[in-house]
């Protein structure tokens, strides 16, 4: 049987250069590689990777390995896995099953696939490969030692195990470590999807009304970055708290009906389904673009949307144009998928260096530790955090102040080695 399932192994060459590209770009991973080089933390250990398949994910793949892991690795979404990626890593060897736009019963052999190689270790982004480990393939789990995880969607996913007492085996939470949700969900988020969009449509932002369905930390980057761009900028929440927030950020908050008259872009960013449903749709201005930045294709309610429309059809690469029956015209951007990966490249790579730095980091808790840890979910250690950042600024040349005994003592040494 073979070690991987790709479209087209020809194409390992333009694999590779992006993923030199990127490593050129990732001091952070770059620093914890050398470590893993030396080391061989994970060697004997087997690991399993679900994670959006491009290049920067494919060089994490790369420094576990490096680290004497055996690897496999497969995508978290059909239309974010690059081809010529998957090729550059089953080239060098590794254990690869993604290809662009699987159907979903080929995504789900691919997960299988890579979870064949029985593994030590999950880095799950969603969770589909802890969902087969809890359900059809539940006699494999008994061997894990642990997982991260590294999305808002996916952690939600696993604290509801934790909460019913089914969690087979301890994961850690990635997505709620200060240097991931800060800097990833974001600043990644709001930069990345809106070079999906713009990419997408070669429309101009500024002037027009965008309306941001989730103020997480995911939707404030992408309100900050609209604003940034010029538009006026209307927030949607369920949570009063996040709604004052946004109130006082300076944004707009409306109800979504009354968004929905007013929005000329929509993007949801929730990790909730059906933000935009029917009721929406009958509102929406001729012309409103609708993009999707969570992890699921269930933020925008894609069946009710061609119940209503008398007519679908493709206008643009990644563009889908849905007719109403009074003429008027709706774009939905990459199938309702996440834009910023199934029509863009992703996060920056300066971004994901920070992110991937702590998954690998976590990863090497859980060799060291994962036999004593319980079988719920944990945040990132505070020490893996901190060392995360200080690489960081390391690789920037930035040097900061530290405590004196005197002030270590007045605030009872509580962030002092």
């Amino acid at each position: 049987m073979s070690n991987y399932i790709v479209r087209d192994i020809d194409l390992h060459e333009q694999g590779r250069l992006k993923i030199d590209w990127v490593r050129a770009h990732m001091p952070v991973l770059n620093a914890i590689r050398e470590e893993f080089e030396r080391d061989k933390p994970f060697r004997g250990m087997r690991i399993a990777l679900s994670i959006h398949l491009e290049a920067k994910t494919a060089y994490l793949a790369e420094v576990l390995g490096a680290g004497g892991a055996d690897v496999s690795v497969t995508g978290s979404n059909p239309l974010s896995t690059q081809d010529d990626v998957s090729a550059a890593l089953a080239y060098s060897g590794m254990k690869v099953y993604a290809w662009y736009d699987a159907t979903p019963q080929e995504y789900n052999t691919h997960l299988r696939r890579t979870l064949e190689n029985q593994p030590h270790i999950v880095i799950d982004d969603g969770g589909d490969l802890v969902h087969l480990l809890h359900t059809e393939l539940r006699e494999q789990a008994a061997q894990v030692l642990g997982g991260a995880e590294e999305t808002t969607t996916g952690v939600m996913r696993l604290r509801s195990l934790e909460r019913a007492g089914k969690l087979l085996f301890p994961m850690v939470a990635v997505n709620d470590a200060r240097c991931k949700y800060m800097f990833d969900n974001r600043y990644g988020t709001g930069e990345s999807s809106w070079s999906g969009i713009l990419r997408t449509t070669n429309l101009t932002v500024a002037g027009k009304r965008v309306v941001v369905m989730g103020y997480g930390w995911c939707g404030k980057g992408v309100a900050m970055r609209a604003g940034g761009l010029g538009a006026n900028v209307i927030i949607c929440e369920v949570d009063p708290v996040k709604a004052i927030e946004a109130h006082m950020d300076g944004y707009r908050v409306l109800h979504s009906e009354a968004a929905a008259r007013e929005g000329d872009i929509f993007v949801t960013v929730a990790g909730c389904r059906d933000l935009l449903g029917e009721r929406h749709f009958r509102l929406m201005k001729d012309g409103a673009v609708m993009a999707n930045a969570g992890h699921f294709d269930v933020e925008i309610n894609i069946p009710e949307l061609e119940q209503v429309a008398v007519s679908r059809r493709t206008v643009r690469q990644n563009i889908d144009e849905f007719r109403l029956p009074d003429g008027r015209r709706l774009y939905l951007l990459a199938g309702g998928r996440l834009v910023n990966l199934a029509a863009g490249d992703g996060h920056p790579a300066e971004i994901m260096d920070m992110s991937f730095a702590l998954q690998a980091l976590a990863a090497l808790h859980i060799v060291r530790h994962g036999r004593e840890m319980e079988k719920k979910v944990y945040y990132v250690a505070a020490e893996i955090d901190k060392r995360v950042a200080e690489l960081k600024l390391q690789s920037l040349g930035i040097e900061i102040d530290r405590l004196s005994p005197e002030q270590c003592s007045y605030i009872n040494d509580w962030q002092c080695e």
